[in-house]
């Protein structure tokens, strides 16, 4: 059976006083956005299938989106749930409360669970003030460690204002600039990497431009960026947005691609890049790295296009072993294999090999407790009992 959301799509309640908005599993994630923005107010997760995306798949996979360093990923932006529970019984906790201390809360087993506990039908999540100004950087570092120390800086004189630090790499850009029509690189000359930086305000109209501009001036001089620019228009903050969403689409013009999708703690994203570039390099000679990703909360999509003139077969059976070599090294720094995209059924080895023991076996004993048929979305998350 295969279940659609696309009819449940009410928003039931939108209460701008207490900055919530409770809407049904099937309302896409744009609607919630404008209708937040209507009443004075922002929803601010976002994420490049906006336009598209499912609240209720937004929450059973925990999607995080470009905004988690200044508001967290969905689990952080729901406070409450409705789920139809595999026995066909409904769990009713669609709180609109922040402080709610009445037993265990049991709307986080269903959020990043990916439906293998019940099937979400509604949510109720935060708003927060919308801004009045937004002010948006293009960057060019020298190297992913600059990139870091730049965010340190930018958190610590800008505050909770930075609300998006994407890292990208310099073939990811050309990818995006040479088969994306309508895009190019905002800077001349070539940079390993760049950096989008993204400040909002509820205070003022002109406080972001300001302070942005204020620091790239310090950033320059401190040797963190050798060039940058400010979007001068709302038209060119979309230009560059849209170069940094366009990037997955591009690297299929490249061939066959292993992709990654990595957290590791902020201060050691440099770290990984150098480790995993070392290994794929040997593992892979004349493999592509593309790379890039949220950098303010140590995500990186850290993907691989095959080698110009090899045979994609060849190159994407070696995804398994690859894979494994390039998840070591996150997790070796404190990381995951799995940041933002969830288990699936591609990821189920890994999830054992990486949350065996205790850990493991409570997720089973959870999903034979609640699903003890196994009818929620089988296959996917957990494999099958020992």
């Amino acid at each position: 059976i295969v279940l659609a959301a696309h009819r449940l799509n009410r928003i039931r309640d939108l209460d701008a006083a207490n900055y919530t908005i409770t809407a049904e599993a099937g309302c896409v994630l744009a609607t919630l956005q404008a209708a937040a923005e209507w009443a004075g107010r922002l929803f601010p997760l976002s994420l490049a299938a906006e336009g598209s995306c499912q609240l209720g798949g937004v929450v059973s996979t925990n999607a995080g989106g470009t905004a988690v360093i200044r508001y967290g990923t969905a689990r952080d932006l729901v406070l409450g749930i409705e789920v139809v529970l595999p026995d066909g019984s409904v769990l009713d906790r669609l709180r609109v409360l922040r402080k709610d201390n009445t037993g265990y809360d049991l709307r986080q087993l269903f959020i990043g669970a990916e439906g293998t506990l019940g099937f979400v039908t509604a949510a109720s999540c935060k708003l927060y003030p919308a801004p009045r100004a937004t002010a948006l950087g293009w960057l060019a570092v020298p190297t992913a460690s600059a990139a870091v120390a730049l965010l340190a800086e930018a958190r610590a004189r800008l505050g909770d204002e930075v609300t998006a630090f994407e890292l990208m790499g310099r073939l990811a850009v050309d990818l995006v600039a040479t088969h994306i029509p309508g895009t190019r690189d905002p800077l001349p000359g070539t940079s390993p990497w760049y950096v989008l930086l993204e400040v909002a305000s509820s205070r003022s109209d002109a406080a972001p431009a300001t302070a942005l501009e204020a620091f790239l001036g310090w950033a320059l001089e401190a040797g963190l960026v050798t060039d940058g620019v400010i979007a001068q228009s709302l038209a060119q903050q979309a230009d560059c947005w849209r170069l940094r969403h366009a990037m997955s689409e591009a690297q299929k013009h490249a061939g066959a691609s292993i992709k990654h999708d990595i957290s590791v703690p902020v201060s050691r994203v440099a770290t990984f890049l150098d480790a995993a570039g070392a290994y794929v390099a040997a593992a892979i000679p004349g493999v592509r790295v593309v790379a890039f990703g949220h950098v303010g909360d140590g995500n990186l999509h850290y993907n691989l296009s095959q080698p110009p003139g090899s045979s994609r077969e060849a190159f994407l059976a070696r995804w398994e072993e690859v894979s494994a070599g390039v998840h070591d090294r996150a997790v070796a720094l404190g990381g995951s294999f799995s940041a933002e995209h969830g288990i699936g059924s591609l990821k189920v080895g890994e999830l054992r090999r990486w949350r065996g023991g205790p850990e493991y076996r409570l997720m089973q004993a959870l999903k034979a407790t609640i699903d003890p048929l196994g009818i929620m979305n089988p296959g996917k998350v957990l494999a099958g009992p020992d």
